[in-house]
């Protein structure tokens, strides 16, 4: 009998069902927020894109050592994720994982937003400052929207199963040069392709639209969960160009940023995330 491919992370479903109840919560708060006591949106342009990239990676060499440190985490847990993938039952599911572990940066950025924050106020800076997030009075809502954003990749580590399963599967590659030829030479493989690309767009798109100044706002003002990722929302909704742009811009960094076995975001996480920071301030009145 043909081995299929398995469902390493069936789990996620029983602990998105866990957690219906909050969530739905949430999204009720959301609904009801009152926007009279909702943080003013400003509109930005490209040029204040190149600002912002401009003055992060000013933060960067201010505070190279500091940063290096905090995100080493990221590549090293891209590392380990990718060998989790190079398991012959993880083969078709490594590049949803290596693209759907950009929806969970801006958690890993939360550390590097605390120190820009820090510094913007004169301080002197040092790596212990990213672990401020932990005296945040906002930390419990930092805490929910990173486990909403990890349920967002689980999901679409299912999702992209399922479309593996529909086209290319449900057999498993008998190695991952086959699974690569498979993928490029045959008119199923090309139709995952557009089709994962497409709806991992989506994902990410909606992973934009509630992170995209939430985990910053969070951090500098004592709001709610709810507060916070209707302001994110507010700004794609008011930049949508600028914004797009700058999930592209994200986008391309990280990808750049991957290719030396992912080394690279140990520049690319603390220039983006500095910059972060900077849109925020420019964006958010």
């Amino acid at each position: 009998m043909a081995k299929t491919i398995g469902n390493p992370i069936s789990w996620a479903a029983r602990s998105i069902g866990a957690t219906g109840d909050h969530v739905a919560e949430s999204v009720n708060r959301i609904g009801s927020a009152d926007t009279r006591h909702l943080p003013t949106v400003r509109k930005v342009t490209f040029e204040d894109l190149r600002a912002c990239l401009k003055a992060g990676y000013q933060d960067f060499l201010e505070t190279r050592t500091d940063a290096i440190f905090i995100v080493l985490i990221y590549p090293i847990a891209g590392l380990l994720m990718f060998g989790f993938g190079l398991n012959r039952n993880m083969v078709p599911l490594l590049a949803p994982l290596v693209a759907g572990f950009a929806l969970i940066g801006p958690v890993a950025a939360v550390g590097l937003y605390e120190i820009s924050r820090k510094r913007e106020q004169g301080g002197e800076v040092h790596w212990l400052d990213a672990f401020g997030v932990f005296r945040s009075p906002s930390f419990g809502a930092i805490l929910a929207l990173g486990f909403y954003l990890v349920m967002l990749l689980l999901i679409w580590l299912m999702v992209a199963q399922s479309i593996y399963v529909h086209t290319l599967g449900p057999d498993l590659p008998t190695s991952f040069g086959a699974f690569v030829t498979q993928v490029f030479t045959t008119g199923t493989g090309w139709t995952m392709i557009i089709l994962g690309n497409a709806v991992g767009f989506l994902f990410a798109l909606v992973a934009l639209a509630i992170s995209v100044v939430s985990f910053p706002l969070l951090l500098d003002r004592k709001v709610g969960l709810p507060v916070a990722v209707v302001t994110s929302v507010r700004v794609l909704r008011f930049n949508p160009g600028v914004i797009l742009a700058w999930g592209f811009i994200v986008a391309t960094l990280l990808v750049v940023g991957a290719i030396p076995m992912l080394l690279g975001l140990i520049v690319v996480m603390p220039v983006l995330g500095h910059a972060t920071w900077h849109l925020y301030r420019r964006v958010v009145a």
